[in-house]
């Protein structure tokens, strides 16, 4: 999953960013309103953090502008104001959910899973692709009743191609939502994650689709 944090306060940003890439999240940071509205309208990313109180645009007025171009991206809402007129400006503007500062990040992490889980329509947050179960929001993976570990990398790897089974995922769809938007290295890093993912769930969990990219299939 790739999401985008919008927030002037860098320190906070930054520290929240590695703390949800640790999780195995992509994660990109703006510290305007302005870039934070251009990045968000690009339609790329499966969650927005949005701060209230930015330079430039405000995140009420981004929030807005977001739902008015009809993006339904979720958006969590911050801001070190307090108050329950604060919190229905936020809700009306098409905010999802909302969080004051200070806040515990533990806390942020459970908002922002469980803002993912309701898009994606399903109750229940394990996949079953043949005899692999994938536990998407404990982020743990079994093959028949053993359990396997996997790196935060290898996980979203493995859950980009659990959650489109019997589809082909290319390497850059792997690479746009798994690796930052900033990143610039040999796209074959993704040949290792999966490369490592089958020695770890078995050879036969992941077909290469030659020139086109990766297929899991129920079997």
């Amino acid at each position: 999953m790739r999401l985008l944090i919008v927030e002037d306060e860098k320190r906070l940003a930054l520290s929240l960013a590695a703390g949800l890439r640790a999780e195995g999240f992509a994660v990109d940071v703006v510290h305007d309103g302005a870039e934070g509205l251009h990045r968000a309208g690009t339609g790329t990313y499966d969650l927005v953090v949005l701060d209230i109180m930015l330079p430039g645009m405000n995140g009420y007025h981004v929030c807005g502008a977001l739902r008015a171009a009809g993006h339904d991206v979720p958006i969590l809402m911050l801001t070190a104001k307090d108050g329950e007129y604060d919190e229905a400006e936020g809700l009306d503007t098409g905010a999802d959910d909302y969080l004051t500062k200070p806040f515990s990040y533990v806390v942020l992490v459970a908002r922002v899973k469980a803002l993912l889980r309701r898009r994606g329509g399903s109750p229940s947050p394990v996949l079953r692709v043949g005899a692999l179960r994938v536990d998407t929001a404990g982020r743990r993976v079994w093959v028949g009743e053993g359990e396997v570990a996997l790196t935060a990398k290898e996980f979203a790897v493995l859950e980009q191609l659990a959650t489109r089974v019997g589809e082909v995922v290319s390497k850059a769809d792997i690479l746009e939502h798994v690796w930052d938007f900033a990143y610039e290295g040999d796209p074959n890093i993704v040949e290792v994650y999966v490369s490592a993912l089958r020695r770890k769930l078995g050879a036969g969990v992941i077909t290469t689709v030659r020139g086109a990219g990766y297929r899991m299939e129920e079997r």
